[in-house]
């Protein structure tokens, strides 16, 4: 009598490693042994890459504030600074987009940055006058 090897259930699970292999090059998409492989490393990567992504564009929304900070006269930590200070609680993400989209929002919000910094105690003038 054969031995019993739940052929079927093999089968399905290399099958679906093959789907997931879809789209990969040469032998890496055809042949489960390199399919292992390739797939193992793509969902590896694939999931620190999704940690990185989100500080890739919090990096890049600082970026574009400090820039447009810097064009009124502010640098980005004394911008947020001074949001902090006036109470006003945007994340970095629409900071970003309201510095590219409209330029009068971010000038208003500068300028309350500004008088935030300039009213706090404890802090130099001449810090303010850059």
């Amino acid at each position: 009598m054969p031995r019993a090897t739940n052929g079927p259930a093999s089968r399905s699970r290399r099958k679906k490693t093959i789907e997931k292999a879809k789209g990969f090059r040469g032998r890496r998409s055809k042949l489960f042994r390199y399919a292992k492989n390739a797939v193992m490393k793509a969902q590896y990567w694939a999931f620190r890459d999704r940690k990185t992504r989100k500080r890739n564009f919090r990096m890049l929304w600082q970026q574009r504030i400090n820039a447009a900070a810097r064009a009124h006269g502010l640098t980005y930590s004394r911008f947020i600074e001074g949001l902090k200070a006036c109470g006003i609680d945007l994340d970095r993400k629409v900071l970003s987009d309201i510095a590219i989209k409209d330029e009068g929002a971010f000038k208003v919000l500068v300028a309350k940055a500004q008088v935030a910094l300039a009213s706090k105690p404890g802090v130099p003038k001449a810090a303010h006058a850059a």
